[in-house]
């Protein structure tokens, strides 16, 4: 759904606006009966649980070492 409404309008109410605007709906702001910005309702998105593991065997290591480590002493357990 898509409604216009004038300048003024959208100044004195914008904060009403954004709270009723529903996914896909569309105000149009005129000024001097000319299109000059358009207030669009995002579609809510929906994402996926995070999952543990969710990454699991994205990595692999060529090589166990412990070299890239030196330096590194004093900032471990």
């Amino acid at each position: 759904m898509s409604i216009t409404i004038t300048l003024e309008e959208a100044q004195a109410t914008l904060k009403d606006l954004v709270h009723q605007l529903a996914p896909g709906d569309a105000i149009i702001i005129l000024e001097n009966q000319l299109p000059v910005a358009t207030l669009e309702g995002k579609p809510a998105v929906l994402h996926r649980p995070r999952v543990p593991g969710n990454c699991k065997g994205m990595i692999s290591l060529l090589v166990e070492d412990d070299e890239h480590l030196e330096g590194f002493e004093e900032y471990m357990p």
